[in-house]
């Protein structure tokens, strides 16, 4: 019964999505208040009925309820009942169901929220975001149903592939569709202001939370993604320019160009079009990955589906909502005010070499990711792009963004001068001198390694250098000296910056020291050997079998350094025997300068295959991209968010024709 509860859920979902898109467009067009509210109590009912289905496959699951298709697939007895509740979201139609979750609910929270918006405007985006939830509803009941049911019941479930069965990626998933979904509002507020025909700062200052949050979002996802890869694949590295890893940088870096494109729309009134552009563009760009993982097209271990059907219905979905929202954007962008002229040397200026920097590093992921495709598709040949390609295309685009990144916040509006602003960043300027000179000292004999690991280093100290001294602009008084009250009136959205940039600058450190200074070694090791790494002896002490609640392990334990300051570290080449696939759990001994790494493969003749690594600096990454997220979410905190009369008080609309 409970599977057919779910069901009727999502239908009544799916009418309530339709009567929203409904009722809150005719309402914005009539102007009629009453229309208004039912289509917004429509939005809350079907955010309340896609929970209730959701929390339905969960029980489900947790009941292992074998006579549920999706449940016998994916659910096993002897899997832990954490990753029996991952397994509600470790396949397509459950993972579909999970989105279809953050888009009704963030489509509750405008309807809920919103005050500030201008009635027509908001019933807009709420109408907007219920055609929305009707695509992915529809396209869910009809072709994905999480609910269907087998008869008979299976007498065992098919666990959930083991290379989920990890903390990391039960939560990597919501993490990205809390990212995507944010863009998704975004889009329903670019497509709302186009329809209205009104753009103005008003409109910028509401939809900056939520580019916030789908950045956030969409940078702790990847890291967390990123981490998941490093320790649970074995393969060694923290990054491996995968499609679907691309998929997920692709919206991101649209995102970053968003967010900041945004501010200069809201501060100064101007990129009104690039702005709804970028909107629009971000939306798209987080429907690939969405298309990636469910289309067949490629074989990865995010892959969800393999069926070129479903893949080609989301890219009629896709197809639809962004050929409409550029067509419309065709219709009005003429009529947009440019807005007001600023100076070669401006922080307007900075911004959007920022944003063409980012856009041309989007361009090279998407033709990275997708020549190979069109290769396959013209002609049945099979290439693959990988490392050697980003290092020639991605790079050399990301260093001068960089580079970029420390002057925007000490940099004036509208017009300034570059050696003023270099004045200002004099101090980072010297500490990334600074960190090139030490790090070409001490490397100088590794040619050019050392010339790029002293630039790496030297742009970290730059990021760090100006995100420190961006914030201590803020707390000096006239006349020099700092004053507290200063610090404590800064506003949130300047520490979020901050953190977000010096977060920028330990990634790129973690990244100069991971990929230029790694050293690994081979070796057959039986018990009682060692082999030297980077200075640090790696002793293989035992081998053995162990068991766990769902798989049986080869277990490899070795001794880091020797005397009373040595570690353990464990290693595992693990084999689920309901799916009969193995698994490398690597051991890692963490550490601030760096981590070991090891891997084992198979024993024979008494010796056990090992892979260990010495990765410098290669925690920073991933403490860095927190940073960030961080910083992003510390911004959201900002007052001037929240302040409905500020945003009423905002410049006048820049006027277009009316509908």
């Amino acid at each position: 019964m409970a599977a057919e509860i779910g069901q009727f859920a999502l239908i009544l979902a799916l009418v309530m999505a339709v009567v929203q898109a409904g009722l809150a467009g005719a309402g914005a067009r009539w102007r009629d208040p009453a229309l208004v509210a039912a289509g917004r109590a429509a939005a809350m009912v079907q955010g309340a009925l896609v929970l209730l289905a959701f929390l339905v496959l969960l029980l489900l699951f947790v009941r292992l309820d074998l006579s549920v298709e999706l449940v016998a697939r994916h659910g096993h007895s002897a899997q832990p009942a954490v990753y029996r509740l991952a397994a509600a979201w470790g396949n397509h139609e459950g993972s579909m169901l999970l989105w279809i979750l953050m888009l009704s609910g963030f489509g509750a929270m405008v309807a809920i929220g919103g005050r500030e918006l201008r009635p027509a405007f908001h019933a807009r985006v709420v109408a907007v975001l219920g055609l929305l939830s009707a695509a992915f509803l529809a396209f869910l009941l009809f072709t994905s149903g999480p609910f269907a049911r087998r008869w008979p019941p299976a007498p065992e479930g098919a666990e959930l592939n083991p290379l989920l069965q990890d903390p990391g990626l039960a939560l990597h998933p919501p993490l990205l569709y809390v990212g995507y979904v944010g863009l998704s509002v975004a889009f329903a507020f670019a497509a709302a202001a186009l329809l209205e025909g009104r753009v103005d700062s008003a409109w910028a200052r509401a939809v900056r939370p939520w580019i916030l949050a789908a950045w956030s979002a969409l940078t702790a996802g990847i890291a967390l993604g990123s981490f998941w890869a490093y320790y649970e694949l074995g393969w060694g590295g923290w990054w491996f320019w995968d499609p679907v890893e691309n998929a997920a940088l692709l919206p991101w870096l649209v995102a970053t160009a968003l967010l900041h494109s945004a501010l200069v729309l809201e501060t100064r009134g101007t990129l009104v079009s690039w702005t709804l552009l970028l909107a629009i563009s971000a939306f798209a760009m987080s429907m690939v990955g969405t298309f990636l993982v469910r289309s067949g097209i490629l074989t990865s271990v995010h892959a969800f589906a393999t069926d070129p059907t479903r893949g080609s219905i989301i890219l009629l979905i896709i197809g639809g909502f962004t050929g409409a929202a550029l067509a419309l954007f065709a219709w009005r962008a003429p009529a947009l005010e440019r807005g007001s002229a600023f100076a070669p040397v401006s922080k307007e200026s900075g911004l959007v070499a920022n944003n063409l920097f980012l856009m041309a590093a989007g361009v090279a992921v998407l033709l990275g990711t997708f020549w190979p495709l069109v290769i396959d598709l013209a002609t049945g040949d099979r290439i693959s792009v990988g490392p050697p390609y980003y290092a020639l295309t991605f790079v050399p685009l990301v260093v001068p963004l960089l580079a970029l990144v420390s002057l925007g916040p000490v940099t004036r509006w509208k017009t300034d001068r570059l050696r003023d602003v270099m004045a200002r960043l004099r101090p980072a300027a010297g500490a990334a001198l600074l960190a090139a000179a030490a790090t070409f000292a001490l490397f100088w004999s590794a040619g050019w390694t050392a010339a790029l690991a002293a630039l790496g280093f030297a742009l970290a100290a730059w990021l760090v250098g100006g995100a420190v001294l961006a914030l201590l602009r803020r707390f000096r008084v006239p006349g020099g000296g700092f004053a507290l009250r200063l610090v404590r009136t800064t506003p949130a959205s300047a520490w979020g910056m901050a953190l977000a940039h010096a977060g920028l600058g330990m990634l790129t450190a973690g990244i100069t020291a991971a990929s230029l200074f790694t050293v690994s070694e081979v070796a057959a090791m039986a018990p009682g050997q060692a082999v030297d790494l980077a200075g640090r002896r790696l002793t293989l002490e035992s081998v053995g079998r162990v068991t766990g609640p769902n798989w049986e392990a080869l277990e490899a334990r070795f001794r880091l350094g020797d005397g009373p300051g040595g570690r353990t570290v464990v290693a595992q080449r693990r084999r689920y025997p309901a799916s009969g696939q193995q698994t490398t759990e690597a051991g890692i001994a963490f550490g601030l300068l760096g981590n070991v790494y090891v891997s084992v493969g198979d024993a024979t003749g008494g010796r056990l295959a090992v892979h260990a690594w010495w990765h410098p600096l290669v925690g920073w990454i991933w403490a860095g991209a927190l940073a960030m997220a961080l910083g992003g979410a510390v911004a959201m905190a900002d007052r001037r968010f929240r302040l409905p009369a500020a945003v009423r008080a905002a410049p006048a609309a820049v006027p277009v024709p009316a509908e």
